[in-house]
């Protein structure tokens, strides 16, 4: 049997979630060190430049970013595949990734979950509340009014499950954890989109493992990890003090 990959990331981080969830939907084992990349150590540096996570470990080769991981563990386990065959489709679904990872990246997370979440917890700072109520008011619902064109009236994407869909609900994911939900009345179909994303058993087990550690120190969520019976890491590149950097 092949060694188990490892990952290095929080379980909350809609990054660290989307390449969870290809691992989960393709039935490849792995080990996590649960660490956010504020508390990462010299060796977290050292493996992760940027200072971001996700990273996979798989024997030598060490990958960053999460769209490059996910294309890795499709090119080396196509089945199922999380990519639509059409060149078109194909390429539609790498752009609302890529839109995913920047823009709801910058708005849901940098400018909503962190100033309400990450920003109090690991910080003690308050939030920027022009910030966050900018996002709410007019920069969510933008990105909202363009998804909501992009998507057919029911279903997936493209109708299978592809990357486009795990990308999009996860960041929304995240999201909830401050008390943001989709405006189903006004954005129906991203908001049945997410429903039937978190729906899936592989996003179910995710989303329990989060809801028990989101609130947890994050010294402390190893242990509660463990306790959960999550395969993790012999050692952990987390422990140091916490100071800004990327995700």
């Amino acid at each position: 049997m092949a060694e188990a990959v490892s990952v290095i990331g929080s379980y909350i981080s809609p990054y660290v979630r989307k390449v969870l969830a290809c691992l989960e939907l393709k039935g490849i084992a792995y080990r996590i060190d649960p660490i956010a990349p504020f508390v990462g150590n010299e060796t977290f540096t050292r493996l992760s430049p940027l200072r971001r996570i996700p990273v996979l470990i798989d024997g030598e080769l060490v990958l960053n970013d999460s769209s490059v991981i996910c294309q890795y563990l499709e090119d080396r386990y196509p089945t199922p595949s999380l990519y639509p065959a059409d060149p078109g489709q194909r390429a539609r679904a790498r752009w609302l990734e890529e839109y995913a990872d920047t823009h709801l990246g910058d708005v849901l997370v940098w400018k909503l979950f962190f100033q309400l979440g990450a920003k109090r917890f690991l910080f003690r700072e308050e939030a920027d509340e022009a910030m966050v109520r900018r996002a709410r008011e007019e920069e969510i619902p933008a990105a909202l009014d363009y998804l909501e064109a992009q998507l057919p009236p029911t279903g997936f994407v493209f109708g299978e499950l592809s990357i486009a869909d795990l990308s999009l609900a996860s960041f929304f994911r995240t999201a909830g954890f401050v008390k943001y939900a989709i405006d189903a009345s006004r954005w129906p179909r991203m908001a049945a989109l997410v429903d039937a994303v978190m729906a899936l058993p592989a996003m179910r087990r995710l989303a329990d493992i989060e809801d028990r550690i989101v609130r947890v120190p994050l010294e402390q969520q190893r242990a509660v990890l463990a306790d959960l019976g999550v395969a993790l890491t012999a050692d952990t590149v987390g422990g140091a003090p916490a100071r800004r950097g990327f995700r």
